[in-house]
């Protein structure tokens, strides 16, 4: 027996259709809910949902598995049969993490959760502690970069299915990495979303980049709210990811008492005292506001992280000139110095892309809840043809631009590939089926590329030569250079690793110095100093007695003394032995 439940509150009768059979649902229930029992009704059946007097079954909105796509019928799925043998796994805390985004589809020829396992070994050794998976919710099509899901319970089939999700995390925790989840609940994919068919899943009051925003707040909202919390707690609970990171949060617009991030952060933060593990909430906003990972009690959000776009604008632009879009906004050594310092550029002062004053202050909270990036999913397929960092600007700057986040004092993230140079792109693929969506979103793309001046020569999402050239080449790893430059990556993630001066987390302990004539910038993290020559001459740097090279991206740099002479555009990272405390304390 299998017990159904939809919420279908705008509908006359519901019926649930279970292997081609018909059952009457009960309902609907004061809050909307239609109800029914089948006895017939086990792991693997087939069902779908008949409303009013239609006679195609839609699938299920809150589907676990859709066996053949996001149009036909969902498959029942039982959570209780998969044979886990992570109890004993505790992941790194997170103020420790070094993530890894990864794209399953791209990440490796088989494009599968199955093959993904096989790489589980590399990314140890490279010093990874956590993997970042990007959204894998079923969505239309054979391929997709992964935020045009419209089934956001149900794993996409081609990547392996419900099982396969499960396989995947089991394996990352034997091998002791933590594994996060990329979710989606500010929109949904705009082909295969069948909930406004069941309710007012949506509003027209407010909208977003993608149509009509999702209710949160106007008639029937608890029950979308439920859906998308539900949701959360099902990949935490039944799959065993250990965090999830939101897309886009400033875009879930909500005037409620009480937002859906921070009744989201209450009952993930409840889930986890019950379950006896550390989960955590990471969000993406553009909107440079400490709120989103304020604590509830100080009237905040209460997410763990989120990310910090300003680091990656103010460090891209100046080892890249690029000054269309969002990146007039910056191009100095002083907005990058100021991001090291304060996280956000944009804290209150006018922007002029924006035309409006943007963002607030930061005070008060720890460096660990913020990620810094040189690469992501967004900066590399929001580009018209997928550029990767070093096609853009070469292994010299590329290499001194690892070293910058990976001694910066955010959360370090890389984008799979970007740890050897990967020389092929990374672009946007979508498999809609209909000619006039797939024309709607060529030429939408050619429109948003156009203030960035890329509008010519943009591939065309739908076609499988542009997911096939996104693939991953792992043969690469063995060219020297792009040997030279995983051996890079791997050494800057076992220093911060093991150093402690490298993890402070509280504003006090960074010190950063800057030229902006020079071009040249130094910080200081205890006993670490790192430093970074952005011009084409050499440049000298003071270090302290004692101290000693650790890494540099290039030559190691001539020392007179006290003063080392730093090739250009790239980063010597030294340090010195702690001082000794004194044998008789001061009275």
């Amino acid at each position: 027996m299998h017990h159904f439940s939809v919420w279908a509150p705008q509908r006359r009768k519901v019926s649930v259709q279970v292997d081609g059979v018909a059952y009457p649902m009960e309902g609907p229930s004061e809050r909307g809910f239609w109800k029914a029992d089948v006895e017939a009704a086990e792991h693997g059946s087939d069902y779908g949902f008949l409303l009013d007097d239609d006679t195609k079954p839609y699938p299920d909105p809150r589907s676990f598995w859709q066996p053949k796509d996001v149009h036909s019928l969902s498959r029942v799925l039982d959570h209780g049969r998969f044979p886990w043998t992570d109890e004993k796994f505790r992941p790194s805390p997170l103020p420790s993490a070094v993530i890894y985004e990864m794209h399953l589809g791209t990440f490796t020829d088989g494009g599968t959760l199955d093959s993904a396992i096989e790489k589980l070994a590399y990314l140890c050794d490279l010093g990874i502690t956590h993997i970042e998976l990007l959204p894998i919710a079923s969505y239309e099509g054979k391929f997709s970069w992964g935020y045009d899901g419209v089934a956001p319970y149900a794993p996409d089939e081609s990547y392996g299915g419900p099982d396969a999700v499960k396989r995947f995390v089991n394996a990352c925790h034997e091998k002791g990495l933590g594994v996060i989840l990329d979710v989606v609940y500010n929109h949904f994919g705009p082909a295969g979303n069948y909930t406004q068919m069941f309710g007012p899943y949506f509003t027209e009051r407010h909208h977003t980049p993608w149509g009509a925003a999702i209710n949160f707040e106007e008639g029937g909202s608890d029950q979308v709210r439920r859906y998308f919390i539900d949701n959360a707690l099902m990949w935490l609970r039944e799959y065993h990811f250990d965090g999830l990171r939101l897309d886009a949060v400033h875009e879930l617009i909500d005037r409620s008492a009480m937002h859906f991030l921070e009744q989201l952060s209450r009952e993930v933060e409840d889930l986890s005292a019950a379950l006896g593990r550390a989960l955590f909430l990471i969000g993406e906003t553009d909107l440079n506001d400490p709120k989103f990972v304020t604590p509830r009690e100080a009237n905040g959000f209460g997410l763990d992280a989120q990310w910090s776009d300003d680091f990656h604008h103010a460090l891209f632009t100046l080892i890249h000139k690029e000054q269309s879009g969002y990146y007039q906004d910056f191009g100095t050594i002083e907005q990058l110095a100021t991001t090291l310092r304060q996280v956000f550029l944009y804290d209150g002062r006018y922007s002029r892309f924006r035309q409006h004053n943007h963002g607030r202050e930061v005070h008060k909270i720890s460096y660990h809840r913020f990620l810094g990036y040189i690469q992501n999913h967004d900066q590399i397929g929001n580009r018209a043809n997928g550029e990767r960092l070093e096609h853009l600007v070469g292994m010299q700057k590329a290499k001194l631009a690892a070293a910058v986040v990976m001694t910066a004092p955010f959360l370090p993230m890389i984008f799979m590939g970007e740890e050897w140079a990967a020389a092929t792109p990374w672009m946007y693929f979508a498999d809609f089926q209909e000619e006039e969506l797939r024309k709607n979103v060529r030429e939408g793309r050619k429109r948003d590329f156009q203030h960035f001046g890329w509008s010519e020569n943009v591939p065309s999402p739908e076609d499988p030569a542009t997911v096939e050239a996104s693939k991953l080449k792992w043969s690469e790893l063995e060219d020297p250079k792009h040997h030279e430059m995983f051996q890079w990556y791997r050494d800057l993630i076992h220093l911060r690793r093991r150093t402690l001066a490298l993890n402070l987390g509280d504003f006090s302990r960074m010190v950063v110095q800057h030229s902006e004539e020079g071009r040249w910038l130094y910080t200081d993290r205890g006993n670490i100093r790192t430093m970074i020559n952005f011009s084409e001459n050499p440049t000298a740097f003071a270090v302290e007695p004692g101290s000693e090279l650790l890494l540099s991206s290039d030559v190691a740099p001539a020392r007179d003394g006290d003063c080392v002479m730093v090739p250009p555009c790239s980063v010597a990272i030294y340090h010195w032995p702690p001082q000794p405390l004194d044998q008789d304390p001061p009275e």
